[in-house]
């Protein structure tokens, strides 16, 4: 897999540039006139971590920029430093030191690795549980939103705001085209290793293979693993197209995203600051929102112009059985009661 340059900003031109910044990042390339990283006498640096590419097609990567640009317009005592593709650590290692106050202040991730340190958060992450984008609004912008931002802090992590991933995720593969439920029987197929998504993998017919993001890459190209899941802005922003050229379009489940920072740095911040930071948050998110489904029908545009077979497929049977999947997974993590609220924000 070709290396790709990492940028780290510190600012970035105003909206309307960003938005074409994202238009053009369909080449799958981090822009090649972004600015170097600047440090602002009397600001102190916030180091912003992420385990994606350091390119704007994909959703972290721009919540990043975005954040930075907001900060940095409202803030006269901060910066925000992006270290992209893991150079702090692996997600796991990010959050793990933002707990003891180490390493980086915040970042931005998939709500899946957060299993580890309140498993009640696996309930945004069932199968087949979302209807759109505005459900999953209507949900995490209100008390299920809330309920699970406290349990969070009391492990050591403030969720500042919850951002939407770049569309839903669906199936991708290398040689085996899934035309059918059936034609899935068997495939190891890449998956986030949490108990969430392992299971909605088997029950789907697949072989779950848990692997680390950065090898998916290569274990596609080998054959280790017959496939991934993820969302299709993705697959452009980390040129997966290359190597698998089948997308499924499953939609099994919604990448809710968050942005999170270190509690023990968040303390360490006036009351001032945290607005200022939480403000730089939300408008990251409201235009990652924006962007979403656009993002999300672009990116299938672009893969199917660039070699790959978009599959569609009934997934009727995969929806039913999910139901009582749901009703397992949330009563294992004590969200039962979160699971009935999401379900009764859904439209008849």
């Amino acid at each position: 897999m070709p290396l790709k340059k990492i940028h780290r900003f510190s600012f970035l031109a105003p909206l309307g540039a960003l938005l074409s910044l994202v238009a053009l990042a369909g080449c799958g390339q981090a822009p090649s006139d972004a600015a170097a990283p600047t440090s602002s006498p009397g600001r102190t640096e916030l180091r912003f971590a992420h385990a994606h590419s350091p390119d704007v097609a994909g959703e972290l990567h721009f919540t990043a920029v975005a954040f930075a640009e907001a900060l940095a317009k409202i803030s006269d005592r901060h910066t925000a430093k992006i270290f992209a593709q893991g150079t702090l650590g692996s997600e796991r290692e990010v959050y793990e030191g933002m707990q003891l106050g180490s390493g980086a202040s915040l970042t931005v991730s998939g709500t899946a690795i957060l299993n580890n340190f309140d498993q009640r958060i696996g309930v945004v992450d069932l199968p087949y549980l979302w209807q759109d984008f505005a459900h999953v609004h209507r949900v995490l912008d209100g008390e299920v939103g809330r309920d699970l931002a406290a349990g969070l802090e009391k492990q050591g992590i403030i969720l500042l705001t919850w951002i939407d991933g770049w569309g839903f995720r669906n199936l991708i593969t290398t040689q085996k085209a899934v035309t059918r439920p059936e034609d899935l029987k068997g495939l190891k197929i890449r998956t986030i290793p949490t108990p969430v998504y392992l299971a909605a993998l088997r029950l789907m017919g697949a072989n779950p293979t848990p692997m680390a993001y950065g090898e998916i890459y290569t274990g596609l190209q080998t054959g280790v693993i017959d496939g991934f899941e993820q969302a299709p802005a993705i697959l452009i922003a980390e040129r997966f197209y290359e190597v698998a050229k089948h997308l499924t379009t499953s939609r099994h489940l919604f990448p809710a995203m968050v942005v999170c920072y270190s509690k023990a740095h968040w303390d360490r911040l006036t009351p001032d600051e945290q607005a200022k930071v939480r403000q730089a948050a939300e408008a990251a998110r409201d235009q990652g929102r924006a962007l979403a489904p656009l993002r999300e029908a672009e990116a299938l545009k672009t893969l199917a112009e660039r070699g790959m077979t978009v599959h569609p497929i009934d997934t009727t049977v995969w929806q039913q059985a999910a139901i009582k999947l749901q009703d397992q997974l949330a009563a294992e993590r004590g969200a039962t009661d979160l699971l009935k609220k999401i379900r009764a924000a859904a439209k008849p």
